[in-house]
């Protein structure tokens, strides 16, 4: 079998692609997982690529630039991965407004997997939501998603547009809303125990509401917290919608266009 030398370039940039989008997507980022799985997966990925998208010429004057194609290429790798990834953000934000409500804002664990610290409710519901992920098979959406980009945006036709910014401006309105969207049972029930002990603080004032308070409050978030796990498909639906939203909008603007 002979390959040309312009078969090899083309299937270069779409190992740089692939290789760029398993730095940042979910899943596929975990530090847990060895480099060597990495790379097997994203040479096969890329061969499997190379053999079904139809071989479109890429054209550069200079070996300068040829490495301005490669990190062109590894740029929108990256891009892709990082805007699906950024929605499990959404679920440290809630998991912190969580605990600082209930009152364990200061109980912090590190996750190896980030190598960050985390709330300990923030990690339940990524890893919860991460089991949803499994679950539902769309971690073979992300892979489809990725083959499909071949198509959508060409190798050698990546063209960033300024107007990408916007993309993050709606993320962060998304951010607030969904996160308070996730909080919003706790938040309400928080909202109930301090109208209560504002009460009793004005009947019995010689009750100490603060020691009172502290208990009630890790009780009655716990109980709200244990009913919230029902709603546990609810919140990963939003995270799923935010991160394919994400990942299609970012191929309309690494093509040079608006989606």
């Amino acid at each position: 079998m002979t390959v040309s030398l312009y078969h090899l370039e083309y299937f270069l940039l779409i190992l740089v692609r692939i290789s760029g989008f398993m730095v940042a997507a979910p899943l596929f980022s975990l530090r847990n997982i060895p480099v060597r799985i990495k790379t097997i997966l994203a040479v096969a990925l890329a061969i499997l690529v190379f053999h079904i998208v139809p071989y479109r010429e890429v054209t550069y004057s200079t070996t300068i630039g040829y490495a301005l194609v490669v990190l062109s290429e590894m740029l929108a790798g990256i891009i892709m991965g990082f805007m699906a990834n950024v929605a499990y953000y959404i679920l440290a934000f809630a998991g912190q407004i969580i605990d600082q409500e209930i009152g364990f804002s200061m109980v912090n664990q590190y996750d190896p997997i980030t190598s960050t610290q985390v709330t300990i409710t923030g990690n339940l519901y990524t890893y919860a939501v991460m089991l949803m992920l499994f679950a539902t098979n769309l971690h073979q959406y992300l892979v489809r998603a990725l083959t499909d980009s071949f198509t959508v945006l060409p190798v050698g036709a990546v063209s960033l547009n300024v107007g990408i910014y916007e993309l993050m401006k709606r993320f962060m309105g998304d951010y607030f809303v969904i996160g308070f969207r996730i909080i919003l049972p706790v938040f309400a029930s928080m909202l109930v125990v301090n109208t209560v002990l504002a009460i009793l603080a004005r009947v019995a004032p010689q009750m100490n509401m603060f020691v009172i308070g502290m208990q009630l409050k890790v009780f009655v978030g716990l109980a709200v917290l244990v009913l919230m796990i029902m709603m546990i498909t609810g919140v990963a639906d939003l995270i799923f919608r935010e991160m394919i939203s994400m990942l299609k909008d970012s191929l309309f603007y690494l093509g040079g266009t608006e989606g």
